[in-house]
């Protein structure tokens, strides 16, 4: 593989260009996935996100590393490739609402899908801890939004209850539909890569994903369409490491609002694929996490959300401690757009200082820096 952008969309069905375009997941890799013929197909075009080899960031590494683009998703994360999977369910089973407990994301890929399917959302979220980006979107798509003056741990369980107790269809990753689709991400990275990674890299915040890209990479490579599986290493941001401490963070604290997460609902299914997989799960620092998210927009042309940037920055910490073996091909997942939160990314940046200048050329050539 020379190119620099794969083709995910050119998989083994090679399917037309504008299939490939629209179709999204579940026309693609219907036969993986755990739908009834009769269920409807809630989509907005999701999957078939950008893989894109990272030269500079291969050469800090001294790895062939690829970074999986999920912002490049409708709603700007990897939450749509669950979410087309539970509305359609949810549609399929005559549900008229749905309900989440949200970091944010969820929230706002819930309440698209869920307006695309004709549904009304409920999207529980933690008061003031959500980025603004990700609570416009939910308020534009229409979902009734409750602030709860709690964590996301106590939005989960209140989102649990009401499920149980009222007409309304859970959508979190519990709902293990959501799992689903979630590993079609994976699928994608074989079909480009030809076999699987060495090793895959992802944030760990409710721990569906890495759960999600383990269940993708084990059924292809039990398939025969894999020849292996890649060791599945997972970061979580120092604030909110459950699963490095070995307990739940009663109160989690980070800049990473999507992994602010200190009881993670797929807990047990993560630790099984790091010890399965032969892999691991270590944290960062916040401080860590801003500077890889800095090294992807201005040296890959990579913006994503705090959150995204955890993955990225464990292999650069691995790398300094020397527990990176050299020559790998390894994968890494960037789950969200950086426009999701864009008060933290400025707020890295230090002052933004717009320099206001007449309208000469001269003078703009000087602030420019291009007079000798």
């Amino acid at each position: 593989m020379t190119d620099t952008v794969a083709d995910v969309a050119a998989g083994p069905e090679q399917a037309p260009i504008a299939l490939r375009a629209t179709a999204g997941v579940i026309s693609r890799y219907r036969a993986w996935l755990p739908l009834a013929d009769t269920d409807p197909v809630i989509t907005l075009g999701e999957g078939s996100t950008p893989l894109v080899l990272a030269e500079r960031l291969s050469d800090e590494l001294g790895c062939e590393t690829w970074v999986k683009v999920e912002g490049a998703n409708p709603t700007g994360s990897f939450k749509d490739r669950g979410m087309t999977l539970a509305l359609s369910a949810a549609a399929g089973s005559g549900a008229k609402a749905v309900v989440c407990a949200s970091t944010g994301n969820t929230s706002a890929s819930a309440s698209a899908y869920a307006s695309k399917a004709g549904l009304e959302t409920i999207v529980l979220l933690p008061a003031g801890r959500i980025a603004t980006g990700k609570l416009a979107q939910a308020i534009v798509h229409g979902a009734r939004v409750v602030q709860v003056d709690g964590n996301f741990d106590d939005c989960l369980e209140l989102a649990r209850k009401l499920s149980h107790d009222y007409p309304v269809a859970l959508v979190n990753s519990v709902n293990p539909i959501r799992i689903e689709g979630q590993k079609t991400a994976a699928f994608e990275i074989v079909d480009v890569l030809g076999d699987a990674p060495d090793l895959h890299v992802l944030p760990v915040g409710n721990a569906g994903n890495i759960t999600a890209y383990w269940r993708g990479y084990t059924q292809y490579h039990a398939a025969g369409i894999a020849s292996r599986t890649p060791r599945m290493w997972g970061f979580q941001a120092a604030g909110a490491a459950p699963l490095v401490l070995g307990h739940p963070v009663l109160d989690p604290e980070t800049v990473a609002t999507a992994i602010r997460i200190g009881n993670p609902a797929s807990a047990a299914q993560a630790i099984a694929a790091r010890d399965e997989s032969g892999g691991l799960i270590d944290m960062v620092t916040d401080e860590q996490i801003l500077a890889a998210q800095s090294f992807l927009a201005a040296r890959e042309g990579i913006f994503v959300e705090p959150a995204s940037a955890a993955g990225v920055a464990g292999l650069l910490a691995k790398r300094r401690t020397g527990e990176l073996e050299p020559g790998q091909q390894i994968t890494v997942t960037v789950t969200g757009h950086g426009l999701k939160d864009i008060d933290t990314a400025l707020a890295g940046r230090g002052p933004v200082r717009a320099e206001v200048v007449s309208p000469d050329l001269t003078a703009v050539a000087a602030v420019c820096g291009l007079l000798a």
